[in-house]
C-alpha cells in the first residue's frame, strides 16, 4: 500500500467557469489557471502522483505547454490513472475536502464522486468528498480563492 496527500489552491476570478470534480457549477466566478483549474481534481491527481513518488502535476502537465491550455482536468486525471495502472496499483480510497465560502457544494458532491470514481475505475464508495467554508476568514472566507486537499491510499494489484 502507498499513501499520498496533496493540496491545491486557485484564485477566483470573473469570466471563468467554476468546475469542481468535473462538474460545472453555476457561480459568478470561476477558478484561474492554465487548465480548467479544477482544484479538486488537481489535488486528487497530485495525491496519486505523490503516492507513486512521481512528483507533482507541473512535472507531468506544465503550465508552459500550450497543449494543456484550458484542458479538462478530468483528462489529466485519466492520464494519472494510466500511470498508476502501469505501476500495477489501484485506488483503495480517496478522501478530499474542498474549502470554499460559496457556492454551497452539497448539491454537487454526489456527481463529483461519481465522475471521479468513473475516471479512476473504482466504486463511488471509495471516493469521499467533503466541503467546508472559510467562515469569512482568510482568502477562502473572503472569496478570493478555493482550496482542495486530498489523501489517497493506493493498493498494489495482486499478481
Amino acid at each position: 500500500m502507498r499513501i499520498g496527500q496533496a493540496i491545491d489552491i486557485h484564485q477566483l476570478v470573473s469570466g471563468r467557469p467554476l468546475i469542481l470534480g468535473g462538474v460545472s457549477i453555476p457561480h459568478d466566478q470561476g477558478l484561474l489557471g492554465h487548465s480548467d483549474a479544477d482544484v479538486l481534481v488537481h489535488a486528487i491527481g497530485e495525491s496519486i502522483l505523490g503516492a507513486l513518488a512521481l512528483g507533482d502535476l507541473g512535472k507531468h502537465f506544465p503550465d508552459t505547454d500550450p497543449k494543456y491550455k484550458d484542458i479538462d482536468s478530468m483528462k489529466l486525471l485519466a492520464k494519472i490513472y494510466e500511470m498508476m495502472k502501469e505501476r500495477k496499483y489501484h485506488v483503495g480510497n480517496v478522501d478530499a475536502t474542498i474549502l470554499a465560502e460559496k457556492p454551497k457544494m452539497a448539491p454537487y458532491i454526489q456527481q463529483m464522486r461519481q465522475n471521479l470514481a468513473d475516471c479512476l475505475h473504482c466504486s463511488v464508495d471509495q471516493i469521499s468528498i467533503k466541503a467546508t467554508r472559510g467562515e469569512k476568514m482568510g482568502f477562502v472566507g473572503k472569496e478570493e480563492g478555493m482550496v482542495a486537499m486530498s489523501i489517497c491510499l493506493l493498493e498494489e494489484e495482486c499478481a
